[in-house]
Parts: structure tokens; sequence; C-alpha cells
């Protein structure tokens, strides 16, 4: 399971294929956005340089090479990672979460949890399927 730092940067590598959206257990945005709202969405593509913009308004303009053509992808990553509760916006409750140079973490969840949660679950199950085929070795002992 993965646990993201940064909304723009995850959110491409989902639209990007480099991470299935399945494997995702949160992504903690320093964003505070609401993505049905039109007028905030378009703030948030202009943003970050959707739309083949150069290098946008802000900072970082990871979606500075995404075409306007793109526009539905990420809209529709952000709307399902909300829609699953996997997008949690700190700044709505006042905290301001620092940008750092990783952005995605690996966790790995107790079993009582994943019996829990059937969709963790399920995406642990397809992390370990994906892990063993890229031989990589996993330490679900946890202390």
């Amino acid at each position: 399971m993965k646990i993201g730092l940064s909304y723009s940067r995850c959110v491409l590598d989902i639209v990007e294929g480099r991470v299935d959206i399945n494997d995702v257990l949160v992504v903690i945005a320093r964003t505070l956005f609401d993505p049905h709202n039109d007028e905030q969405w378009a703030s948030i593509w202009a943003g970050y340089g959707g739309g083949g913009q150069g290098a946008g308004f802000w900072s970082r303009a990871e979606w500075s090479h995404c075409g306007p053509e793109d526009e539905a992808k990420f809209r529709t990553v952000t709307l399902d990672l909300l829609r699953t509760g996997k997008l949690h916006q700190p700044r709505q409750f006042g905290a301001y979460a620092v940008r750092r140079p990783e952005y995605w973490l690996e966790a790995v969840l107790p079993s009582i949890e994943l019996d829990r949660n059937p969709a963790a679950k399920d995406a642990w199950d397809k992390f370990q399927v994906i892990a063993g085929l890229a031989n990589v070795s996993i330490d679900d002992e946890i202390d």
C-alpha cells in the first residue's frame, strides 16, 4: 500500500500508470479545494500547468506537459480518490503539510486491519502479487 504526500505528483503517477489507484491507501494533499466545484477545479488544473500552459502559475507545474485532452483523466482520478476516502486535505482542519522530496511511502497494514477493511485487503493482495512478480521481498511481520 502507498501513502502519497503530494497531490499533484501522486495524481500524475496514477494518471500516467506508474501507480495503480487500488494500491493507494491515502494521498495527503497540501491543497484545499473541492474537485466537484468547476471554478476550484479550473484553478487546480491551471495552477499545475494542465493544458500545456508552460509553468502554470504555481511554483511546481508537474502537469505542464499534459494537454487539454488529459484534464478529464486528472479530474476523474481526483474524484475517485475523494469518493473512496483516499484524499486527505489537512488544510480543512487548520494543518499545513510541508512539501517533501519523497512523495510515496510504502505501508504494511496489520492483518487485523486488513480483515476489517475489504478494500484495503484487496489492494494489499494485489500489491503482494505485483511485488512477487517483481522479485521484491515483503516483510509483513509487524512488531
